[in-house]
């Protein structure tokens, strides 16, 4: 994915994208929660919605905040376990170059 996600809606409505975007560390940021946490929620919801590059974007992202792989695992596993196979085979294809 060379190109920003959201590119479009840059152009389309950059005011309403530097809102969204200001809500971003209140969202993923430590809190009450690590925000390694967040995003591995995120990552769930996003296999779940088969959003194979948000996985993948969550995946790098909650990485960099400490996950580890055997995290990653398991948040798929409770994916799994919620939202069925289809969430499996979504967050495979999002992580086939990263995981060794």
């Amino acid at each position: 994915m060379s190109e920003h996600p959201l590119a479009t809606m840059i152009k389309l409505d950059p005011e309403f994208m530097k809102f969204l975007e200001g809500g971003h560390h209140l969202i993923y940021g430590d809190g009450a929660l690590p925000s390694k946490f967040k995003l591995l929620m995120a990552l769930a919801f996003d296999a779940a919605h088969g959003a194979r590059d948000g996985v993948r974007a969550l995946a790098l992202q909650a990485m960099k905040a400490g996950a580890t792989k055997a995290e990653i695992a398991e948040t798929i596993r409770v994916t799994f376990q919620l939202n069925g196979i289809g969430s499996v085979y979504t967050a495979s294809q999002a992580l086939k170059d990263m995981i060794d």
